[in-house]
């Protein structure tokens, strides 16, 4: 595996699939892709919800697999290939700590936070490994982070389906990277989204920016790690 990554310039004749791309960082991301003239497929749970004619609306509610199984088939149909997934949807319910919960709110947040990017990735898996250097980005977060003992503080629901996120990734790299699949996650930090809150001190477009960044690895780059800033930390 190559120390620093080797970039696409351009992703000109690929194809990414964008979860959650209405709006936010997803959006963000998608504008990034487009930019970089990839063909965009934005996901949606109601894809009047996507406006912008430079990406392919696509139905996509991560937390049904039926609506996951329809959607890759179409963009197999379609385009034929399927080169990079990046799993953006996501939800933060606000909790005190664990023993004050809603288990209902436990059970949604791992239903769209980690059941809907490992289900997602299951699917896009025979199309992304069909070709060496397929790529898996999936957003985590500061909150996930583990090994620095800053867990505590709140807000269990959220942090333990990003540390959940930190274990799909790494074992994507053990599982998948010997067959050429580049998995990372992307810690956008603290952006101003409907769920980040107007307080946050990034845009949308700066907390896509590493997503977008890690979307251009080339084959032999780096895979199976955290990374915020286009910098490698620790999970």
């Amino acid at each position: 595996m190559a120390a620093t990554p080797e970039l696409y310039e351009s992703l000109d004749d690929q194809v990414a699939l964008v979860t959650g791309a209405t709006r936010g960082i997803g959006a963000a991301i998608a504008d990034g892709l487009v930019d970089l003239e990839a063909t965009v497929y934005a996901g949606a749970r109601d894809t009047a919800d996507i406006e912008a004619t430079d990406r392919r609306p696509i139905r996509l509610d991560v937390t049904e697999e039926v609506e996951i199984e329809a959607a890759i088939d179409r963009i197999d149909e379609e385009a034929g290939r399927l080169d990079a997934v990046i799993n953006n949807a996501g939800i933060f319910r606000r909790s005190g700590p664990l023993d004050e919960m809603a288990t209902e709110d436990l059970d949604r947040t791992l239903a769209v936070n980690l059941r809907g990017p490992t289900l997602v990735t299951k699917h896009a898996l025979p199309l992304l490994l069909s070709h060496t250097g397929g790529r898996v980005v999936t957003l985590s977060s500061g909150l996930g982070q583990f090994t620095d003992g800053q867990m505590g503080g709140g807000y269990p629901l959220y942090r333990l389906s990003k540390v959940g996120v930190g274990g799909l990734t790494a074992y994507l790299e053990a599982e998948y990277g010997s067959e050429g699949l580049l998995a990372n996650a992307a810690d956008p930090g603290w952006v101003r989204t409907d769920m980040g809150g107007p307080s946050a001190n990034r845009s949308p477009s700066e907390g896509a920016a590493t997503p977008v960044w890690l979307t251009r690895f080339r084959p032999g780059s780096p895979s199976g790690r955290l990374w915020r800033d286009q910098s490698m930390v620790e999970w």
